[in-house]
């Protein structure tokens, strides 16, 4: 059966060297503190690619912080904290909780969420970083030889092969490891299926016009249903008004959020720098059920990203740099982050597939059976609602 499915894969490249040294109004949850970082990573990368679509896991670059926030201490792990919004103290806990909340039973249907530690054979790490990783993120240890990265690099991707049931089926290459100095590969992945609670029926998609983001009009397949949808417009900081319609999943609580300005001129970067995780929990508060027609194209979208650029952007510089990151709780040997990666992917088909909140005003439209067509370039996220984690998050400028 067809499905929406939505898998990443994040990597964290530690290379260990020879010299060097070592307010919101609205509260939000660790789900929201780690989700509204990746939207920023997400937010930095579609500046760079206004034209192309983009899709990113907020989560997934979360985890991967997270699992290297064990690790560190000084300046690197100020920015680390202070990145992702986490308390001074004790984080670790929220994070166990967190992950064992999107990982249980009644998700075991939609998400499967896996890290790892693939770690040079000899090199020791800290037993209370390994421990700590262990029960937060169920991360599991396993020792490789890099000295032969063509066999290490195919082991690396096996995994991350089998965790995304075949679909993501490499990130890393074996020129990303130095044979002498690789110590440590950290990694994540999500792999995401769910079932639209309300599915579109296949016979009702046909080819329509969908305008892109170059002006250029295309003919997509566009999925259209009659349902009762949660729906409302908001109002940015600058008073530009745009739609938000949530598309909920069959399972507990994960929802795909679709958001496109109201003005079919205004283009989808004056509403993008609107998005925080407090934005969306205001959508969620604030919008009413109506029923609608809704026609919303078919599409695949899938990117790779270097996170290192966006990171640095946002104030996470030093897991970069070789004489300042200081990861003294993960090994006694001085190491740094080499490469930082994600790959992700997202089809969504018939079947289903920061920050403040006051910035944010959802006003229900409430006519006798609108129309909504999403036939030109907009946002989509899927999030889990009890915690307000966003598992993905893309701009579509061409399905």
């Amino acid at each position: 059966m067809s499905c929406i499915f939505g898998f990443c894969v994040s990597v964290l490249l530690a290379v260990c060297m020879l010299c060097g040294a070592m307010s919101e109004s609205v509260p939000l949850t660790y789900g929201e503190r780690g989700s509204n970082l990746g939207l920023q990573v997400f937010l930095q990368v579609v500046q760079e690619n206004p034209q192309e679509n983009v899709v990113l896991s907020p989560h997934g670059v979360a985890t991967i912080l997270g699992m290297l926030l064990l690790g560190a201490d000084g300046n690197t792990k100020h920015q680390l904290l202070s990145g992702l919004k986490y308390k001074k103290k004790g984080p670790y806990k929220m994070l166990q909780k967190l992950h064992k909340t999107l990982t249980s039973k009644s998700n075991a249907d939609l998400v499967t969420i896996a890290n790892a530690l693939f770690t040079q054979e000899g090199f020791n790490m800290h037993g209370d970083f390994l421990a700590t990783n262990r029960d937060n993120f169920l991360a599991q240890n396993h020792t490789l030889d890099y000295s032969n990265p063509h066999q290490a690099a195919d082991v690396v991707n096996d995994w991350i092969r089998n965790r995304t049931k075949g679909h993501i089926q490499s990130l890393v290459q074996a020129d990303m490891f130095d044979p002498v100095l690789t110590r440590l590969v950290v990694i994540n992945s999500i792999y995401f299926k769910g079932l639209w609670k309300s599915r579109f029926q296949a016979q009702s998609t046909k080819l329509r016009s969908f305008t892109g983001g170059d002006g250029k009009t295309y003919k997509v397949p566009m999925m259209s249903q009659l349902s009762v949808f949660n729906m409302g417009v908001a109002n940015t900081t600058d008073g530009v008004k745009y739609k938000v319609i949530e598309l909920p999943y069959h399972g507990n609580g994960m929802s795909m959020f679709i958001a496109l300005p109201s003005e079919e001129a205004t283009p989808l970067r004056a509403i993008l720098s609107h998005l925080s995780t407090a934005t969306v929990q205001g959508w969620t508060k604030l919008m009413h059920q109506g029923k609608i027609r809704l026609l919303l194209p078919k599409f695949t979208a899938e990117a790779e990203v270097d996170l290192e650029g966006p990171l640095a952007a946002l104030g996470i510089v030093d897991i970069f740099a070789e004489g300042k990151a200081d990861f003294r709780h993960l090994s006694s040997e001085p190491v740094y982050v080499s490469k930082a990666l994600q790959k992700a992917k997202i089809e969504v088909n018939e079947d289903g597939t920061k920050a403040a909140a006051a910035t944010t005003a959802i006003l229900l439209a409430r006519s006798s059976t609108p129309w909504v067509t999403v036939d030109r370039p907009f946002l989509f996220l899927i999030r889990h609602n009890p915690t307000g984690t966003i598992l993905f998050a893309g701009q579509i400028n061409k399905p």
